[in-house]
């Protein structure tokens, strides 16, 4: 069970992490504490929960251990008061942030296949689980979400969800494959800051719309 303990402990720090960042966003949009603990929740638990009401997973993990609850609410209570230091700390955040997304993506797949479903839903909740918390985040802060607009994110989420299910299907043994994952995502996440990596984008404008600016 030790690779359990291991990947649990891992996604607790994630989503104490996540809880932070969503925190913070709230900050920037200058809402009370509610809102504060509330988009913190949402960025921390949001990509869960909705993978479990999809499957169908109930009782959701929340809701059967309220302390994450707590917790992810005291992270977000306690990002308020060290606000002032958050900004010295932002490389450390963008790593935590990239562990997060790769925890969570494989996770996300892990928790699908034990509920015996196929492969492919499985790489797809692995990317519901590792993107949506800040997909909800971003939607309640009245902006674009961050996936749809800046470096490789939900690409790198339904990778790390694809190699742990093809590794789970070559029988690869359990740690070698969490290992595996955990290094290729936080990995390209981590390449993908550094060095601006992103799929290209659409822009259409009818002509209507150009001529109205």
């Amino acid at each position: 069970m030790h690779e359990t303990q291991i990947i649990s402990a891992l996604w607790l720090i994630g989503i104490l992490a996540e809880a932070m960042t969503g925190a913070l966003a709230a900050g920037r949009k200058q809402m009370d504490l509610f809102g504060v603990v509330i988009i913190g929740c949402a960025t921390a638990i949001g990509g869960g929960t909705l993978r479990d009401m999809l499957l169908g997973n109930y009782p959701l993990i929340w809701v059967e251990n309220v302390h994450y609850l707590l917790a992810i609410a005291c992270a977000s209570l306690l990002t308020v008061m060290i606000a002032p230091i958050m900004r010295y700390l932002s490389s450390f955040f963008l790593a935590i942030d990239a562990l997060g997304l790769a925890v969570f993506s494989i996770v996300g797949a892990q928790k699908t296949l034990m509920l015996g479903y196929s492969p492919l839903v499985a790489i797809v909740m692995g990317l519901v689980t590792g993107v949506f918390g800040g997909v909800i985040r971003d939607i309640l802060c009245n902006q674009m979400p961050l996936i749809f607009r800046k470096e490789l994110y939900a690409v790198i989420s339904l990778l790390t969800a694809a190699i742990y299910v093809g590794l789970k299907l070559l029988g690869i043994p359990e740690w070698i494959n969490l290992s595996i994952c955990i290094v290729t995502g936080f990995s390209l996440r981590m390449l993908a800051l550094k060095y601006h990596w992103s799929i290209p984008t659409f822009d259409y404008q009818s002509g209507n719309d150009q001529h109205s600016h």
